[in-house]
Formats: structure tokens, C-alpha cells, sequence
């Protein structure tokens, strides 16, 4: 029998729409585990119009009775957790007894920051395109034995000395590589110290937690950051995240076993999009980019920043799939391509005078490569808010049968627009997704 769990993943570069996907799904599951990222990682829920943007409280939160919890895998910053924390419950969402953070996550602190910020900024540097949030440099601590993790943070006595030593060691260390300002030591630990004490109730054991819901026949939605080309190890690499994206990053990020794993749900656009630095083959430079922007909303939801946008690429995509193990699609954003006569999809690259569908390792051979292109027939039919598949243009059902048969994983759901009711949920998807549901009587968390 298998699990009652499912890993939600974004199949691209991020930005695919995951905070929607897993707000809609998560009246089926006991909880949501976010198990990666921090907050650069921003998830956009719309329910009734009311606009939800959670950088670090999974986006099972609004949805009532849903355990959430943010597993060891991710970085956590306090100070930001206690104002991300003070909006939603002014939003009425409630949280207490809900909302729980793993005593293991590595804890993110105002010399993190200081170091990304100067190494992004620095002249002869490699740009990456962070948020600057402190994200890179907390897992390099962690990688490097020497972070801070929550049930340290608990400690006043520990955090006080964790603080003084790094400070006199990041201080002199981004003094010297890039002239900055030393941080305060004192006021550091004061800030962090105070922020510990708001943030205790919330910190437990959730892998116990999460093993014991499964143990008692609940179930677990795991909900990833960024998406797979950003991932450490399969991404793009070095215009990547510091942390594992894929779906195996659910098992490492909240210490639920692999056995567990029932399903990867891979979120995926019609087209893609990419913030930052870094190659993306298939990016159009043209005034179709500019369409897709503007339709689409293409603009950070932490950041702010513009989004690059390009075709879909089906090798990128087949490449996704196969790392994730992906078994179900969902595709958001088609309302966007509404408009357009024609719409190219990448079916396979040029490299060297040779044809491939195969996406390089490197970064030279990614900036290297040319997209081969199909055009397939736009609907030029308003599709927003349709609920039904069978009311979709016929064009469009075919754009999403090219790409189910062509990305080698079945197409579940359907994002026609950014509410949660403008969502398309096909009979096969409907019925695995129903087995998982379990009564929440049986699965608190005690």
C-alpha cells in the first residue's frame, strides 16, 4: 500500500505557482511540510481575492485544521518569522497548535546577510542573482559544522557564545574581502535572544511528528522552494540555490523516510521563467516575452523583480520529470497564452552542429546550445477561470496532450487563473488524490 504522502515540486526554475497548488490540495492532507529554502522563496496564495504571500509558513496554513511545518531543511531566519508570522494572523488565519518548526533547522543571522550582500555586490565577483537574504552563506555554515541550529538558539547561554565567536570571525573576514562594517555582537545576540523566546512554543521534534501522523494513518503534503533547475546538484549550476529543491530534498529536509514517499506531484507553466542570473535556452527576446510578463504577472513575489520568460522546453521538462521521479503535472498559467496564434515549444536542441534532447552539465554548453522549436496552434479564446476540461478550447487540449505525451508524466490539474477556485482537476488525478485524504480527529499533532 502505498503511503499517503506527496512531494510538491516545481519542475522549472521556480516561480511555477506551487503556493496555489499546494493551497488547493491541502484540504486532502493532515499537514504540509515545507522542507527546503528560506525565505527568498516566496508562495502566493489567492483565496477569494484575499492575497496570502508566505516566505516561510507553508501554504497549508490557511487552509483550517492543516498541521504545517517547516522541517530541518530549511534556513530560518526568527526575526523575519515573527513578522511574516504577525501578518497572517492579522489576515485571521490561525496558527497556535498549528504551526511548528523543526528543533534542527539551521538558523539564519545578520552576518549571513552582511556576506551575501557584499559577495553579491563586489566588484570581479560572479553574480549570481540572490535575494541577499543570507540564504547561501547559512547552509555554507551548516556544510562547515559550525551553524547555529534552533534548539541552540533556545540556549541563551550557547547563543551568546555561538555569537561572539562568529561575529569576531565574519566581522574580520568580510572586513578584509570586502571593507564592510563589523556587526554588533551585543545588540545581535539581545535581538536574537528576544526573538527566541516569541519563537519556543512554536519549535518541536517534526520528524517525530510528521512519522507519528503517517504512523496513525494521516497524511503529509511536501511542499518544495525554488524548482529543480535551481536545485544544488541537478540545477544550473552555479546560478542555483544552496539547498535541494527535488523531490529527494523532502526526505533529507524533514527526516520522513524515502519509503514514505507516495507520489512527486511536479508544478510546471505553460512556458517558463527565470529570476536571476544564468542560462535558460529557450528565453524569448522579442515582444512575446514582454506579453507573457505582463499577462502572466511576471514579477518576483519577494523581489519584485521582472522575470525572464521563454517557450516551454520539453527536454527541460522530460529532464525534471526524470529526476523527480515525477508521476503527475500540473500546468498553471494557460490563461496566459490565450491570446497568442501560435506558440513554439522546444522539442530539442542544436549543440555543435549535432541535434540532442539531452540538457548539458555545464554552463558553456547550456549558453551554448539552440532551441529547436514546434509550433503548435494557439486558441485565441479567453480560458480564465474554466473549470471544466472538456469546456477548454480544443487548441489548448491539444497544447497540454503535446506536452503530457511529450514530458513522459501525466497531466493531474489545471491552474486557469491565480484564485484557488479557477482550477481544473482532471477524474484520474481526483481519485489518487482521494486516497489520501484521512480525518483529522485521528492525526493532531500530540
Amino acid at each position: 500500500m502505498r503511503a499517503k504522502t506527496a512531494v510538491v515540486v516545481g519542475a522549472q526554475w521556480g516561480d511555477e505557482g506551487k503556493g496555489k497548488i499546494v493551497d488547493v490540495l491541502s484540504e486532502r492532507f493532515s499537514a504540509v511540510a515545507r522542507y527546503s529554502g528560506g525565505h527568498n522563496a516566496g508562495h502566493t496564495v489567492i483565496i477569494g481575492g484575499q492575497r496570502f504571500v508566505l516566505q516561510l509558513i507553508p501554504c497549508g496554513l490557511p487552509r483550517p485544521g492543516c498541521i504545517c511545518v517547516i522541517g530541518n531543511g530549511v534556513v530560518f531566519d526568527p526575526i523575519y518569522f515573527l513578522d511574516e508570522l504577525a501578518r497572517v494572523r492579522a489576515m485571521g488565519a490561525s496558527v497556535d497548535g498549528r504551526l511548528f518548526i523543526s528543533n534542527r533547522a539551521q538558523v539564519i543571522l545578520p552576518y549571513h546577510r552582511m556576506i551575501e550582500l557584499a559577495a553579491e555586490t563586489a566588484p570581479g565577483r560572479q553574480k549570481i542573482g540572490t535575494t541577499s537574504k543570507g540564504i547561501g552563506p547559512a547552509y555554507e555554515d551548516k556544510m562547515a559544522r559550525s551553524g547555529l541550529r534552533m534548539v541552540d538558539l533556545l540556549n541563551p547561554t550557547l547563543l551568546k557564545t555561538h555569537i561572539e565567536a562568529a561575529c569576531a570571525e565574519k566581522n574580520a573576514v568580510a572586513h578584509a574581502l570586502f571593507g564592510t562594517d563589523p556587526l554588533d555582537p551585543r545588540k545581535m545576540y539581545e535581538d536574537y535572544a528576544a526573538a527566541a523566546e516569541k519563537v519556543r512554543p512554536f519549535v518541536a521534534d517534526t520528524a517525530r511528528l510528521l512519522n507519528g501522523i503517517l504512523a496513525r494513518g494521516g497524511s503529509v503534503m511536501f511542499e518544495g522552494a525554488q524548482g529543480t533547475m535551481l536545485d544544488i546538484d541537478h540545477g544550473t549550476y552555479p546560478y542555483v540555490t544552496s539547498s535541494s529543491a527535488t523531490a529527494g530534498g523532502a526526505v533529507t529536509g524533514t527526516g520522513v523516510g524515502p519509503t514514505a514517499i507516495g507520489t512527486v506531484i511536479a508544478v510546471t507553466k505553460a512556458y517558463v521563467t527565470r529570476v536571476g542570473e544564468g542560462p535558460f535556452p529557450t528565453e524569448i527576446h522579442d515582444a512575446s516575452g514582454e506579453v507573457l510578463r505582463t499577462r502572466g504577472n511576471e514579477f518576483g513575489a519577494v523581489t519584485g523583480r521582472p522575470r525572464r520568460c521563454g517557450w516551454l522546453d520539453i527536454p527541460l521538462l522530460r529532464y525534471s520529470n526524470r529526476v523527480n521521479g515525477t508521476e503527475w503535472l500540473v500546468v498553471t498559467k494557460l490563461d496566459v497564452l490565450d491570446p497568442l496564434e501560435e506558440i513554439p515549444v522546444c522539442i530539442g536542441y542544436e549543440a555543435g552542429g549535432k541535434i540532442t534532447d539531452e540538457i548539458p552539465a555545464d554552463v558553456q554548453g547550456l549558453e551554448a546550445i539552440k532551441p529547436r522549436y514546434t509550433r503548435l496552434k494557439g486558441w485565441r479564446q479567453p480560458t480564465e477561470g474554466i473549470t471544466e476540461f472538456e469546456k477548454l478550447p480544443q487548441a489548448a487540449r491539444e497544447y497540454l496532450a503535446f506536452q503530457e505525451r511529450e514530458s513522459g508524466a501525466r497531466i493531474g490539474m489545471i491552474s486557469t487563473g491565480p484564485d484557488r477556485d479557477q482550477t481544473i482537476v482532471l477524474p484520474e488525478f481526483a481519485r489518487a488524490l482521494d486516497g489520501m485524504r484521512s480525518e483529522m480527529a485521528q492525526v493532531s499533532a500530540v
